[in-house]
């Protein structure tokens, strides 16, 4: 049986034991298998012992004719493949171990599939396998609209069937789980893939370990965007503009998150620009400090006060006395408790604006909140040196209760403590001290 693509006998295939199934590991599934390579003559040039060998499929460095073979084996066949040197080893073979333009053979076992995992961290978390493949190279982005048939499947059974259109970034809205969103930016066009998706990618049961939910889907519609390096400066401004529009339309939504991911896109679509049109020159940069105040005012309104000063330091790279830029790295500031630059900000606004109203506002704002926390601080510094003095009283009794009582201890001296040399009444009686100075007892 040929088993290549343009069946021009390249590898002919032998199944010897039928595999338990008919999924077949494709391009990004890790495999283990056992094999033995032999050359025409039935010299074996290469086989595994105990430990099966192990490859991700598309990935990992093995011949053409190899790789082909195991990709049309199921779980548990065992096969004889014959390569052609084009899809072995070619004109020059290998080393002083497989000849030029020889047909190699393999014996293969595959003993187990791991579908391809298309999880960010690649920790297992999100696999896919695919049941049809689809076409072309382009896949979603992550704010394409896209139009799914979603099959959930429970313990091997079918157990509901949708088709849904939404926007990347909106799946929950319509009941679609983080992980099928962000296996969609891995399709192609028509692909149809079985989903297993764990953990916090799913929607019922994140905290439940070994938790899993699969869904076999199939994208028939995505919006494309063409890639930025491939449009003209006048393409660029238009996608840009329409990202900017749908960026607006989601922040009147107060979905702030989603009209983020179109703000970026308008930088990642300006920022390579090479117009040599002044006009267009002077509309992208305009655009790009529009998309960096807008990020802004979304990273505000979401609390996300360290980007928002970022975003407002890049508007201010391209345009240095904006005054909305100046004015939300002031509102940033503020909520990063930098009270002296945010009104360094507002003043550098007043001088631009000397009427501005809110940047009054902000001045005033800023000095009640830097006396709410001078107040704040000498309590706390008050308390503090409070602590630090009862402690060291307490330390000074303690040091002085560890001291011997005079009035217990009296006279009892070393000798190194004494002017003379202890007489023989005090010998007797050591708990007398003698003030005279001969240490002689007199009766009084």
């Amino acid at each position: 049986m040929d088993i290549t693509h343009s069946l021009d006998g390249g590898v002919l295939k032998e199944i010897s034991i039928h595999g338990n199934g008919i999924e077949r590991p494709h391009k990004g599934c890790k495999v283990f298998v056992h094999y033995t390579g032999t050359l025409p003559d039935g010299k074996v040039f290469d086989k595994t012992n105990d430990v099966p060998f192990q490859f991700i499929i598309g990935k990992d460095m093995t011949i053409k004719g190899f790789e082909l073979a195991v990709s049309s084996m199921s779980c548990g066949e065992i096969s004889k493949f014959k390569c052609h040197p084009n899809y072995g080893y070619g004109q020059d073979g290998f080393e002083n171990i497989i000849p030029p333009n020889t047909w190699i053979t393999f014996e293969i076992h595959l003993i187990n599939c791991v579908w391809e995992d298309i999880s960010r961290k690649k920790d297992g978390s999100i696999t896919k396998q695919i049941l049809e493949h689809g076409s072309g190279y382009d896949t979603p982005r992550n704010v394409s609209l896209v139009n799914i048939n979603l099959l959930k499947e429970e313990n091997g059974c079918e157990i509901k069937e949708v088709n849904v259109e939404f926007r990347l970034g909106e799946g929950k809205v319509h009941g679609i789980c983080p992980g099928i969103e962000q296996a969609l930016t891995k399709f192609k066009i028509q692909e149809k893939s079985r989903l297993f998706i764990h953990g916090k990618h799913t929607f019922l049961n994140p905290s439940i370990e070994n938790y899993e939910e699969v869904y076999v889907v199939k994208l028939n519609f995505f919006e494309k965007f063409e890639d930025s390096w491939s449009l003209t400066s006048e393409d660029r401004i238009e996608q840009a503009k329409y990202f900017k529009q749908k960026g607006t339309d989601y922040y009147k939504l107060e979905n702030y998150k989603q009209a983020l991911k179109f703000y970026k896109k308008m930088v990642e679509y300006l920022k390579d620009d090479i117009s040599v049109n002044k006009t267009q020159v002077e509309e992208v940069k305009l655009l790009t400090v529009v998309s960096y105040l807008n990020s802004a005012m979304c990273n505000l309104k979401s609390n996300r006060h360290t980007q928002a000063k970022n975003d407002c330091d890049s508007a201010l790279k391209l345009d240095p006395f904006n005054v909305k830029a100046l004015f939300r790295k002031g509102e940033a500031l503020i909520g990063l408790h930098e009270l002296n630059a945010a009104k360094h900000c507002f003043k550098a606004v007043l001088q631009k604006e000397p009427h501005n109203r809110a940047a009054i506002a902000k001045i005033t704002e800023c000095d009640s909140k830097f006396k709410q926390q001078k107040s704040l601080e000498k309590s706390v510094y008050s308390n503090m040196f409070e602590k630090f003095a009862k402690r060291d009283t307490e330390k000074e009794e303690e040091a002085l209760s560890q001291q011997p009582d005079v009035m217990i201890t009296l006279g009892e001296w070393g000798d190194d403590e004494r002017e003379r040399a202890p007489t023989e009444f005090e010998k007797e009686n050591p708990n007398i001290l003698m003030l005279n100075t001969t240490g002689d007892f007199k009766n009084m």
